[in-house]
C-alpha cells in the first residue's frame, strides 16, 4: 500500500503539470456520432446516454492520459441515468486507473457513523483499484454533518493508500451564505481548514502532505492563498479554472515553492473545447478530440507560466 499523496505527487511530476480533468458529460452537448451509435444499440433512454457518455469519456481518457496525472468524473451526471449510469460510470473509472491515471470520483458523500463507513469503503480502492467496485484513488466529501463524520473517510483512507478532498471553500458564488459565517472571530470555513489540516497533519507522507486534501475554489484566489498557509499538509484540489472564471493567475496561490500541493481542476473547457471559441473555429465537432488535447495543452501552459507548478517541467 503506497500512500496517497505519494502517488499523487509521483504522477504530477510524471506529467509535468497538476492538471486535473473533469469528466462532466452532458447529453445534449456530446458529438452527434456517439449519440448515433449509443441509439443504435439500446433501445431505452437511460441507457443510450450510458453508452454515449462511457464512449465519450474513453476516448477523452485516451486524448489526455498522456498529458496530465489525473481526471475527476462528476458522479452526478451518471447517476442521473439510474443504473445504466451507474455501471458506465464505474466503467469509466476502471478504464482511467487502467490508463495510469489518478481517478477522483467527485460524490461529495458525507454520512454519520457506519454510514460513511459504508460510502468509503464502496467509493476508495486506494493503490489498489481493485479493492472496490467504484475503483476510486479519491473521493469528494461534504464535512457539514461534523468533522466526526470524516474520521470513517479519513480511516478507510489511510488503510487502502486513498484519499479525500473534503470542501472547505467551494467555488460557486453562494458559498460565503454558509462559508462566510463567523463565530469568536472565526469563519466556518476557516473551522474545517483547521480541523482538515489536523487530520492530514496526523498521517502526512515523506514529502509533508498527507491523505486529507480540501477542495478550494479558484474564484476565491485571496482565500485560497490564506487557506494553502493554514493547511500546510493537504493537498488542494481547486475547481473553478476555465468556465466559471478562474484564471492560471488565480491559482497560483495554490502550490508550494516546488509547485506542489494543489491539483487545478477544468471540465467543461476541455471537454467541450469543441463547440465554442477558437478550438471550435479550428477543430468543430468532427475533431473533437484534437480540439480537446490542444485545450490541455493549453491549460497545462498556462499553469507553467503564470503559477510555481512551471518548476515542474524543469
Amino acid at each position: 500500500m503506497t500512500h496517497f499523496s505519494t502517488r499523487l505527487n509521483a504522477a504530477i511530476r510524471a506529467k509535468g503539470t497538476p492538471a486535473l480533468v473533469g469528466l462532466d458529460p452532458r447529453f445534449d452537448w456530446l458529438p452527434p456520432d456517439i449519440v448515433a451509435r449509443a441509439r443504435q444499440n439500446h433501445a431505452y433512454e437511460a441507457a443510450v446516454a450510458a453508452a454515449a457518455f462511457e464512449e465519450f469519456c474513453v476516448r477523452l481518457i485516451d486524448v489526455v492520459a498522456p498529458l496530465v496525472p489525473a481526471v475527476k468524473p462528476q458522479a452526478a451526471f451518471f447517476e442521473e441515468y439510474g443504473p445504466d449510469g451507474c455501471l458506465a460510470l464505474a466503467r469509466v473509472m476502471r478504464y482511467a486507473r487502467a490508463a495510469g491515471l489518478i481517478v477522483i470520483c467527485d460524490a461529495k458523500r458525507g454520512d454519520i457513523g457506519t454510514t460513511a463507513e459504508a460510502y468509503a469503503r464502496a467509493y476508495l480502492a486506494g493503490s489498489d483499484p481493485q479493492a472496490t467496485p467504484w475503483h476510486a484513488d479519491a473521493l469528494t466529501v461534504n464535512p457539514y454533518l461534523g468533522s466526526d463524520t470524516l474520521e470513517p473517510f479519513v480511516k478507510v483512507a489511510v488503510e487502502r493508500g486513498a484519499g479525500i478532498y473534503v470542501l472547505v471553500r467551494t467555488s460557486n458564488p453562494g458559498a460565503g451564505t454558509f462559508q462566510d459565517r463567523l463565530e469568536n472571530g472565526q469563519s466556518l470555513y476557516q473551522k474545517v481548514a483547521e480541523v482538515v489540516e489536523g487530520l492530514s497533519a496526523a498521517h502526512a507522507d515523506a514529502s509533508g502532505f498527507g491523505p486529507v486534501g480540501a477542495v478550494v475554489g479558484a474564484t476565491y484566489p485571496r482565500e485560497l492563498v490564506e487557506l494553502r498557509a493554514a493547511m500546510p499538509h493537504v493537498p488542494l484540489l481547486v475547481p473553478g479554472y476555465g468556465s466559471q472564471g478562474g484564471t492560471a493567475a488565480d491559482v497560483a496561490g495554490a502550490f508550494n515553492q516546488e509547485g506542489l500541493g494543489g491539483i487545478v481542476n477544468n471540465s467543461r473547457g476541455i471537454n467541450f473545447a469543441f463547440r465554442s471559441g477558437k478550438l471550435a473555429e479550428e477543430f468543430g465537432v468532427a475533431k473533437w478530440e484534437a480540439a480537446a488535447e490542444a485545450a490541455t495543452r493549453q491549460m497545462i501552459a498556462d499553469l507553467a507560466q503564470h503559477t510555481p507548478a512551471g518548476r515542474l517541467q524543469k
